[in-house]
């Protein structure tokens, strides 16, 4: 464990050092990438960098205020926030409801169709509520039916594990939109579909830049090369703070056991690859990219994705992810099964209790499971709330966040719960022996024939899409 809060230490430092972050193109990712590849040499590795570049979002302001009936300002970040990938644009204009439901169980096709917007106004802001499609999608209906912006609010009705009524964090996409777009909670969303004659002013000023950013590769000696066990960890934090529980936890989790199994070079019937991926916090972007490298050999030689993304949060839970679809609906491709049971049984023999966690296509996992690869790893929680449920599992306080400091410049060194990132550090160590020595074919015969294709995602990395 000390080795462990030692590259947290050092992934701190690079934050310190550095402006208080490590976002993928910054001086800090690039002094993490450098801590990692030094200690991955110290213990016989040859690690490489994969390049990659990217267009990333940049929000250099924004402001969303009601003119009239009456003249209020609303706060960024409580009452609304700007989706990723929103086009620029300073309007004020009048408020007009598309096809929202503010009764009964709110269910919504707002802005989906193309018929929604029969007699919209041009000119005006379209409001819609959350529900069934994707924002891409609303609002490019709402651009297409001459609205100068859009608000989408949340949907305001009752879906386990999920916040459906405070404020969205949602993606528009990776370009930026026709018209500037904003998300905002379902009482703003509510008050403004009930106020008449409602005027908004909306301002956000937005662009893009080119990111360059690399991945961080390295390979065990030995072990079969079309076995390959691809263990991952995001190393980029976001820009707001130095990111240690997000994702310097599963950063150095990963590290550790790398360095572990250099040590006692067990003779492996698989190749192992860790990995460090870039980008993960503008949408997966570092790991998206690898798998896109990969022939068809290399899909078909890669045998297991782990994925650890936040290991240590402060009002945790252990979440293993659903490989068998038996918690949440979707499965995760042939094999997922069991890697989910070969968690499930070592928390077991640890008597430590553990609960499912959906595939929902928040992490980097979902490059892997998109292309048929079996994928499983751990979680302990973000900005969701632990429920009493949850509580009475793995103590710690219901009805507050997972990680109070999820994605803030106060996920810092003492943002850890060094308990359960011991534990969760050594089920890292566990899985990667165990799937570096098996001889189990996991995408082969019954398991095979019972795929299920992942369902689309509901993320970009954490920005929401639906």
């Amino acid at each position: 464990m000390k080795n462990v809060v030692r590259h947290l230490d050092a992934l701190q430092a690079a934050a310190d050092a550095n402006g208080g972050n490590r976002a993928a193109g910054t001086p800090g990712y690039e002094a993490s990438g450098r801590y990692i590849e030094q200690q991955l040499r110290k213990a016989g590795y040859k690690p490489v960098r994969q390049p990659f570049s990217y267009e990333q979002f940049e929000l250099e302001s924004e402001t969303l205020e009601q003119v009239s009936p009456t003249a209020r300002t609303y706060t960024a970040g409580t009452d609304y926030s700007t989706m990723s990938y929103s086009g620029p644009g300073d309007v004020t204009a009048p408020v007009t409801a598309v096809d929202v439901n503010l009764t009964g169980d709110r269910a919504s096709t707002s802005g989906c169709e193309a018929a929604d917007f029969a007699g919209f106004t041009p000119g005006d802001i379209a409001l819609m509520q959350r529900g069934i499609c994707s924002f891409e999608i609303k609002v490019q209906n709402a651009a297409a039916a001459g609205a100068s912006a859009a608000v989408v609010f949340n949907q305001g009705n009752t879906v386990p594990g999920e916040d459906r009524t405070g404020l969205l964090n949602g993606t528009v996409g990776t370009q930026l939109s026709a018209i500037p777009a904003v998300s905002a909670t379902f009482a703003l969303g509510e008050e403004l579909a009930g106020t008449p004659g409602a005027v908004l002013h909306l301002d956000v000023e937005s662009g893009v830049r080119v990111i360059e950013s690399f991945n961080i590769l390295a390979d065990t000696r030995g072990g079969d090369p079309n076995r390959t066990v691809v263990v991952g960890a995001h190393l980029d934090s976001v820009t707001e703070g130095p990111g240690i529980n997000d994702n310097g936890t599963g950063s150095a989790a990963t590290l550790e056991t790398a360095v572990q199994l250099a040590k006692t070079k067990p003779a492996l019937q698989n190749r192992v690859r860790f990995a460090f991926w870039g980008g993960e916090e503008d949408g997966l972007v570092g790991s998206e990219y690898y798998v896109s490298q990969l022939d068809a050999a290399g899909i078909a030689g890669t045998l297991l994705n782990l994925n650890f993304d936040m290991v240590g949060s402060p009002n945790f839970g252990r979440f293993i992810y659903d490989g068998d679809g038996s918690a949440f609906g979707t499965k995760g491709p042939a094999g997922s099964d069991v890697i989910e049971a070969v968690f499930e049984d070592y928390f077991a023999s640890q008597n430590l209790t553990s609960a499912p966690t959906a595939f929902s296509g928040r992490s980097d996992y979902a490059g892997f499971i998109a292309n048929r690869i079996p994928a499983g790893g751990l979680f302990t929680g973000a900005e969701g709330l632990k429920t009493a449920e949850e509580a009475a599992l793995f103590g710690g306080t219901a009805g507050a966040p997972y990680d109070a400091c999820y994605h803030a410049e106060c996920d810092d060194i003492t943002n850890v719960n060094r308990t359960v990132l011991d534990q969760m550090s050594d089920a890292v160590a566990h899985a990667v022996v165990t799937f570096a020595l098996t001889e189990e074919e996991l995408r082969s015969g019954a398991q095979a024939r019972q795929q299920s294709v992942p369902a689309e995602s509901d993320y970009r990395g954490h920005q929401l899409l639906k």
